[in-house]
């Protein structure tokens, strides 16, 4: 019983002790600043300021399902701000209700400017970038620019925040993509684990710090790290095959890597994987430690990286709920 109880102390003065945040640091993890500043320095595009009145028109226009060939389908159709930033489904979700043709699933917006590059195959480098591909796919909003640009002409509201905007007045489907990059660039969600990163050392509870060491100790930071805890490109399935890997055709960018997903809010983003294929978080972990680590992890050891997990649940931005413009006689009808 002695034994035990010196183990349990042992145990809890390694993880109340600063030192946990100092290992979490020479790992690669990154706390997200409390300074606005600091964070604005962080998100923001040089090429693309944010500015209150970007962040007002991107959040419309990445509500406003009439930038859709269909009209039914916006940005938040696939990234409900809702829940999680995500849909929900295993595969996205697009025009005509036709199913991602390689089973991916939607990744979260939120934080999704802490990434790299975008899309599970990281093809674009920025969210302006990638703004311009959903819109434009066919199994998702199946639009052309011209469709677009007509939307926003016809709308008064829409043109008069373009020309408040941009001095010379010109509204392109760039610039169209680059207000609704800006509103995403905002959608940031600091939590728990950020104010530990940070110097709170209470912000954690014992348990949480059992599991950030577990995190650290099995070696999952080395591809779950930075601001975002992922968003890097990386070799997917290095140690096993994926057991879900037929369910799809993704494989990748051209050299085989893949994006790590983010694990903020990671408890609210379920089903997993690229292909959605794993519908819960414990087998998600256990997967990850299979595949990625060659590793069994036992029921402890995932209980424990799935408390740590929790505690990246982060806090939403509030928004008010937005109220999109009345359409005019001019602008185009829903082709379904």
């Amino acid at each position: 019983m002695k034994k035990t109880f010196l183990l349990i102390l042992s145990a809890y003065t390694l993880l109340s002790a600063s030192p946990l945040i100092k290992t979490a640091k020479d790992a690669g993890l990154k706390a997200i600043p409390n300074s606005k500043a600091e964070l604005l320095k962080l998100i923001d595009n040089k090429n693309n300021p944010i500015t209150k009145e970007k962040v007002a028109l991107g959040y419309k226009l990445f509500m406003d399902p009439r930038l859709s060939q269909s009209g039914v389908i916006s940005c938040n159709f696939c990234h409900n701000l809702g829940l999680g930033g995500v849909d929900g489904v295993e595969a996205a979700i697009g025009h005509k209700w036709a199913k991602n043709p390689h089973n991916l699933n939607s990744p979260t917006v939120y934080n999704a400017v802490f990434a790299s590059s975008q899309f599970w195959d990281g093809r674009d480098k920025d969210l302006e970038a990638q703004a311009q591909g959903p819109i434009q796919a066919p199994p998702e909003m199946a639009a052309t620019k011209e469709h677009v640009l007509a939307v926003v002409n016809s709308i008064p509201e829409y043109k008069n925040s373009f020309n408040k905007i941009y001095s010379d007045q010109k509204i392109s489907f760039k610039r169209v993509a680059d207000v609704i990059a800006v509103f995403e660039r905002t959608l940031v969600t600091p939590s728990r684990f950020d104010k530990f990163l940070n110097g709170d050392d209470k912000a954690l509870k014992t348990k949480e710090k059992l599991g950030l060491k577990t995190f650290i100790d099995k070696g999952c930071v080395s591809c779950h790290n930075s601001y975002a805890l992922g968003g890097e490109m990386q070799g997917f399935a290095l140690i096993a095959p994926y057991k879900y890997a037929s369910k799809g055709d993704f494989k990748g960018d051209k050299n085989g890597l893949v994006k790590v997903p983010t694990l903020r809010n990671i408890t609210k983003t379920a089903p997993y994987f690229h292909n959605g294929a794993i519908k819960t978080l414990d087998e998600a972990i256990a997967e990850m430690g299979r595949i990625q680590l060659g590793i069994t992890l036992n029921k402890n050891e995932v209980s424990n990286i799935k408390t740590f997990l929790k505690s990246l649940d982060g806090d939403i931005p509030k928004l008010d709920v937005v109220e999109l413009p009345a359409s005019s006689a001019t602008t185009p009808l829903p082709n379904n």
